[in-house]
């Protein structure tokens, strides 16, 4: 446990990152899932939606800096797997193998995200949101002047 209060920065950003990818990569081992796909199912999931596969395919790109060929490939993984299913009106839905699938790793992720920041006074994390979410913005600026 850290004993000392790190300085915000790029150092702390990437290890907070890799410690948080190590314990969902423990929580995929064993689901047939990769982190990849995880968000992608994640995303589908969250949607509520039965979508366009090109919108779909847009919005995930946008929302995780995966190229878009990249989630093309997600989402045909997913769809072999049966988590997902092609209406074949170039539509995409999550099916209810893919649903039960995400609420059960949900279920299991739930704990650990209370043990991580449930205690966490509510005006310390807005706060985190906020300077995370500025960073994010310009991060993504970045990524668009680039």
């Amino acid at each position: 446990m850290t004993t000392t209060t790190p300085a915000f920065g790029t150092a702390l950003i990437g290890q907070t990152e890799k410690a948080l990818n190590a314990i969902l990569d423990r929580q995929l081992a064993g689901t047939g899932i990769t982190e990849a796909q995880w968000v992608t199912l994640t995303l589908i999931v969250v949607s509520g939606e039965n979508i366009d596969r090109a919108e779909l395919i847009r919005r995930i790109s946008a929302a995780t800096q995966f190229s878009p060929a990249a989630v093309a490939e997600r989402v045909t993984e997913l769809t072999a797997a049966g988590f997902l299913r092609d209406g074949g009106d170039g539509r995409v839905q999550v099916t209810d193998e893919g649903q039960a699938r995400w609420t059960n790793l949900r279920t299991a992720i739930g704990p650990i995200t209370q043990r991580l920041w449930g205690d966490l006074p509510a005006e310390d994390l807005a706060t985190a949101g906020r300077v995370l979410g500025i960073v994010l913005d310009r991060a993504n600026e970045l990524l668009v002047d680039s």
